[in-house]
């Protein structure tokens, strides 16, 4: 009688004997090595070559999704301007007269002359200033309702590309058409975030009239009110829209098979636009200079 073969080894525990095996490569394993798969079981080494091999999940902007729907640029944005009213408002001891006493504020408050001297450091840092809390306030929970999903649409890269491309296109319009102001304001980036909102329900083919009604209704405020950037805003909204359907639906129009190209073309639209949007504001400050 001819004695039974030994078992065989397991390939990463040489001294466990199995006679269990992987149903994908069939090698040896113990039961410690070994998952659960859909079909049999698959040994660990087997799984981790699959999670090397598998394609990265994206959303319809291209970006990878996100492993958790915190959004820490939301977050982010609304910490820093936070932060920078407080220091406004303990330089100027005063947190409803925040503005005429911060040295801060009078730095960085966006005055188009000012910026004419090259003075820019205006362009982005009057998009973090406010006057008075409740400025703040109304700017920081439009920023948290919208900003979120926004976020987790675009890719937190690509949303805080919309958001300054939104700030920027602000500033160009105010530069252009309110040379005689001084604004201040994180609006115009919030605008965009309406804009580009409208556009991201438009792409999951959802109703965007209550957007719609709401910047309308945001828009009407801006007009009937003494105070506030029109231009700031109306510069912001057509920016932050104009940069989410280059990143949403011009790789559509371009025939862009992949999401991955799909998403260098949406950085593409949102340089393009950052950098026109810093042209005009040159322009502008040139033409007051001379």
């Amino acid at each position: 009688m001819n004695p039974q073969p030994p078992a065989p080894a397991c390939v990463r525990h040489p001294d466990r004997p199995t006679g269990l095996a992987c149903t994908r490569c069939g090698r040896p394993a113990c039961p410690e090595c070994l998952r659960p798969a859909a079909v049999g079981q698959h040994c660990v080494d087997c799984l981790r070559q699959e999670q090397r091999e598998a394609r990265p999940v994206r959303t319809v902007a291209g970006a990878p999704s996100a492993k958790t729907s915190t959004p820490y640029v939301t977050y982010a944005l609304i910490a820093i301007n936070v932060l920078v009213f407080a220091i406004t408002a303990a330089q100027s001891r005063s947190l409803v007269d925040n503005y005429s006493g911060s040295s801060l504020f009078q730095r960085w408050v966006l005055v188009p002359r000012l910026v004419a001297d090259g003075d820019w450091v205006r362009v982005l840092g009057a998009g973090f200033l406010h006057y008075g809390p409740i400025h703040l306030l109304l700017n920081m929970f439009a920023l948290y309702v919208v900003g979120r999903d926004a976020e987790l649409v675009l890719g937190r890269l690509r949303y805080l590309g919309v958001y300054l491309v939104s700030l920027l296109g602000g500033c160009a319009a105010v530069m252009v058409f309110a040379q005689h102001s001084a604004t201040a304001g994180a609006s115009g980036a919030v605008y965009g975030l309406f804009g580009a909102i409208t556009v991201i329900l438009i792409r999951l083919r959802q109703n965007p009239n209550q957007m719609l009604i709401l910047i309308g209704i945001n828009i009407f405020i801006s007009l009937s009110l003494p105070g506030i950037s029109l231009w700031g805003h109306l510069g912001g909204l057509t920016a932050g829209t104009l940069a989410t359907l280059g990143v949403l639906f011009l790789p559509a129009w371009l025939r862009v098979k992949t999401k991955e190209s799909a998403g260098v073309v949406g950085w593409v639209a949102i340089t393009v636009l950052a950098v026109v949007a810093v042209s005009v504001t040159g322009v502008a400050a040139a033409s007051l200079v001379a």
